[in-house]
């Protein structure tokens, strides 16, 4: 139900954007999360239904951006200045609540995962 796509191989301070495509149904809050070779999985940032709630995790804050097209049923997320820690494969998710929280259990679907790569 969630296709993310945008994924792929940038320079240090490139950017990217990423989106999410949700088929069968609307999400009340959606957003990303991601997971860094042998590290845990990590919360990125999440965007309630209207738009008016964002919520980021500090390493991303000034840099990413979460936004979201409801007639695409679309959510995007546009990262400026990457960084090398950057790298992983994003996660998006969403939420049958009004939540922009920072817990993965807070989520209900989850896409297939799309793969970054930030070179020094």
């Amino acid at each position: 139900q969630l296709q993310a796509c945008g994924g792929g191989l940038v320079q240090a301070g490139g950017c990217l954007r990423l989106s999410c495509a949700a088929s069968g149904r609307t999400f009340s809050s959606a957003g990303w999360f991601r997971q860094a070779p042998g590290k845990e999985r990590e919360f990125v940032g999440a965007i309630n239904y209207s738009g008016s709630r964002t919520n980021y995790a500090d390493s991303v804050k000034g840099r990413f951006t979460i936004s979201r097209d409801h007639a695409k049923n679309t959510v995007y997320l546009q990262m400026n200045s990457l960084k090398p820690e950057d790298t992983a494969v994003y996660y998006c998710v969403a939420s049958r609540q009004p939540t922009v929280s920072d817990r993965q259990n807070d989520y209900h679907y989850w896409g297939q995962g799309t793969e970054i790569t930030v070179s020094s």
